[in-house]
């Protein structure tokens, strides 16, 4: 060495997140990390059971018995309403202070005699309320009409004319109330 003396070691810097000495284990401060991730899914089980719950008790998913069958013989319903629409019969519906009032024609505009049978069906519930149609006038229909209960109410009505010939009606009237 030619005349310079060797430098005594610098001791280390600590570094800046080593414990200190003697200190003792430091605390784990992230230890609520996990249990984050644990509520999360803890919550999303409960709400998803709530909602299988609510599902399960509240609509059976089922809207027309038989469905599969139903389906089937879809062919059919849509003959029937070509037959009916080759008839061209009109039929007008009014629900007005407790009489259902029908008008029906033929495909000429001449009136329609025939006799009319049929029920009002509640859609929500499927209640029914028989009605009993008594000819006014030819092509002219009228019954007594007082549903139950306020709000809609579907006219299932089969009007028969001459020969025999079938005409289905299928309405929504409202009771009690205004439409909305």
């Amino acid at each position: 060495m030619d005349g310079m003396t060797a430098a005594a070691p610098l001791p280390a810097a600590p570094l800046p997140n080593a414990p200190l000495p003697n200190a003792g284990p430091r605390p784990r401060r992230s230890g609520w990390i996990p249990w984050v991730f644990v509520g999360g899914m803890a919550l999303v089980i409960a709400v998803n059971g709530v909602l299988i719950w609510a599902a399960l008790s509240s609509f059976t998913g089922v809207t027309v018995g038989r469905a599969y069958d139903r389906g089937l013989a879809y062919n059919d319903v849509l003959a029937e309403s070509a037959r009916q629409r080759a008839l061209g019969w009109r039929a007008t519906l009014r629900l007005e202070e407790g009489v259902l009032a029908l008008s029906a024609e033929d495909a000429e505009g001449r009136p329609l005699p025939g006799g009319v049978q049929g029920v009002l069906m509640r859609p929500l519930t499927g209640e029914t309320v028989a009605l009993r149609f008594v000819a006014t006038a030819p092509g002219r229909f009228i019954a007594e009409a007082n549903p139950p209960h306020p709000g809609q109410w579907e006219a299932r009505l089969v009007l028969t004319g001459p020969g025999g010939r079938a005409l289905d009606i299928r309405q929504r009237l409202v009771a009690g109330g205004s439409a909305r």
